[in-house]
């Protein structure tokens, strides 16, 4: 490889294309800063890298779209230089919590003891849900908290500071935890409504515990899998109970007349 610039170095695609990579060695540690179509754009990467590493004037505040540097590395440089740590993926590190950054207006806020789950792992977005890559499958970050593909905020989860991006432990309250379960108010008092989809939401019955509900929907999902429903229904999974007790309950609870004598058309 040929350098043309500090920190700038020619190299070639497999078909035989050149592109410029551009690179720089602060405290010891060298840092890739991407691959650019000039040797210019490598070039003014490069200086702009030094600055950000040498100019604690700089913030997120000065990124614009169309910087040299990517906003990820953007962020990433910046929490090198004052915190001493580098991260491929565009964290953040505060005393007690970190950002993980989308844009300058767009992140999420996570609890310290996810630094090292996040730091190995790129948080992709796709139709307002958000993956990440985890043994080869992609795995719905929210699902990390408790909250199910399919939840509704304000049903069955919540903020409890309003702010939907702070995924920080202690600011999530999963209020309805089982697939089908609603928790409601019924004369003063919590019970669990229990629905399950086929064609239109069925009601399976009302219940006094979060318990019973959960395996109640459970029943549902195997009477109408027995009436020829074919659905990819996902059944609770009861943490704690032993078989025993599931099949007393199982047998014991009671679900509607709908599901019960549901017959496929």
């Amino acid at each position: 490889m040929e350098q043309q610039f500090p920190g700038v170095y020619t190299a070639k695609r497999k078909d035989g294309s050149v592109y410029w990579r551009a690179s720089l060695t602060y405290r010891n540690k060298h840092i890739s800063l991407g691959s650019f179509d000039s040797a210019e754009a490598a070039h003014q990467a490069y200086l702009l890298a030094g600055s950000l590493l040498g100019n604690s004037s700089f913030s997120l505040n000065h990124y614009q779209t169309d910087s040299p540097l990517s906003f990820d590395k953007w962020v990433s440089l910046l929490n090198y230089r004052d915190n001493g740590i580098y991260f491929a993926t565009p964290i953040y590190i505060r005393p007690k919590f970190f950002y993980y950054y989308f844009t300058p207006s767009e992140f999420f806020i996570f609890d310290t003891e996810d630094l090292f789950y996040y730091s190995s792992r790129k948080i992709s977005r796709r139709g307002g849900h958000y993956f990440v890559a985890d043994y080869g499958m992609q795995v719905n970050i929210m699902s990390r908290y408790g909250i199910k593909n399919y939840a509704v905020e304000g049903r069955d989860y919540r903020f409890i500071n309003g702010n939907n991006q702070d995924l920080r432990y202690e600011n999530i309250e999963i209020i309805n935890r089982y697939n089908g379960v609603n928790a409601i108010e019924d004369k003063g008092k919590i019970r669990y409504q229990v629905k399950i989809h086929v064609k239109g939401n069925i009601n399976v019955g009302t219940y006094d515990t979060e318990m019973e509900a959960a395996v109640a929907y459970n029943k549902a999902v195997d009477l109408l899998k027995k009436a020829g429903v074919d659905k990819a229904y996902i059944p609770n999974y009861m943490e704690g109970m032993s078989p025993a007790a599931y099949a007393d309950l199982y047998s014991s609870i009671k679900v509607s007349s709908g599901v019960r004598h549901y017959r496929c058309e």
